[in-house]
């Protein structure tokens, strides 16, 4: 499913015009992005929670040459399902 699809599928659900869901859609992605951005976590219960991780500094190996290469730290967006989730999907 993409975005659109995602868009038609809230739009019948909730019974909106598909302008009101898409706004809706990319008001919810915008927010889960600025709480992410400032290092909160987003806890929606029964769903999931959305969180930042944090990838320490590490070497890796180039593919092409062989030689070790050093890979920066970085911060990681990442999704932790909930347990009516995962019950849900299984």
């Amino acid at each position: 499913m993409n975005k659109s699809e995602f868009i038609d599928a809230v739009a019948a659900k909730a019974d909106l015009p598909k302008t009101s869901a898409a706004k809706a859609v990319d008001a919810m992605i915008e927010s889960v992005t600025e709480v992410l951005k400032e290092g909160d976590q987003l806890t929606l219960v029964g769903f999931g929670t959305f969180l930042v991780r944090r990838r320490e500094a590490r070497q890796g190996r180039n593919p092409r040459t062989g030689g070790t290469i050093e890979i920066a730290a970085s911060n990681i967006p990442s999704f932790k399902a909930g347990k009516s989730l995962k019950d849900a999907v299984n």
